[in-house]
């Protein structure tokens, strides 16, 4: 069992827990959605636009990359966040899913829309490809410098903001959407939960080190 600031069903395990305790969330987390452990596939994200095709289990994570797509069936991939987006794809005419981390630094280099592109070159149509946006922190609570709010406005159109306390600000989750729908990809469902202020989550903005939740997409 994980303990405090990680104690609240922490699944990273690059942030300074136990990594005994992380492994053992890990496989309470696979018993609970009823896959074997070797069938959850984990990422080391490194904030990039590298996307990887899983299709059989495996015991260690995908190193190097923050974005996986997948054709096979009961095969879960796992996103890691504590404030960046967690962006869950699927089309379930073609059987093809897809897990993306989308921070700050990966969103606006496209790590959202090489993804869409890795899931159509396994089959999958815009059309009929749909997407969740997961927790994330809101651009009410994601202050950045001018400058960095224009470079990401620059790369990933619609995301500038200003935050509630008037600054300047981020909200990612409007720009990938954004860029999703420029994609083909309409079915866009977004889970407005923000990882700065709602305690439930955790958030390194709020109070780093702290943990991370994990996002997961699979075909049964």
């Amino acid at each position: 069992m994980s303990v405090a600031p990680f104690d609240t069903f922490n699944l990273g395990d690059h942030v300074g827990d136990d990594p005994a305790a992380v492994a053992a969330n890990r496989r309470r987390l696979a018993e609970a959605i009823g896959l074997p452990p070797d069938r959850v596939v984990w990422m080391n994200q490194v904030h990039g636009d590298r996307v990887v095709r899983v299709d059989e289990p495996r015991d260690t994570a995908v190193d190097g990359t923050d974005a996986l797509i997948s054709t096979e069936p009961r095969l879960a991939l796992a996103v890691i966040t504590a404030d960046c987006v967690p962006v869950l794809l699927g089309d379930v005419r073609a059987g093809v899913i897809g897990a993306v981390h989308a921070g700050r630094v990966g969103a606006a280099k496209g790590v959202v829309a090489r993804t869409v592109e890795a899931m159509i070159a396994a089959g999958a149509r815009p059309e009929d490809i749909s997407a969740l946006l997961g927790p994330a922190v809101s651009g009410a609570n994601y202050e950045v410098p001018t400058a960095m709010a224009e470079e990401v406005e620059a790369a990933l159109p619609g995301s500038r903001t200003r935050t509630a306390a008037g600054t300047p600000g981020l909200d990612l989750r409007a720009g990938i959407a954004r860029q999703l729908v420029d994609l083909g990809v309409t079915a866009i469902d977004v889970d407005t939960r923000c990882t700065f202020a709602d305690r439930n989550l955790f958030s390194h903005r709020r109070g780093a080190p702290t943990g991370r939740l994990a996002s997961l997409v699979w075909m049964e």
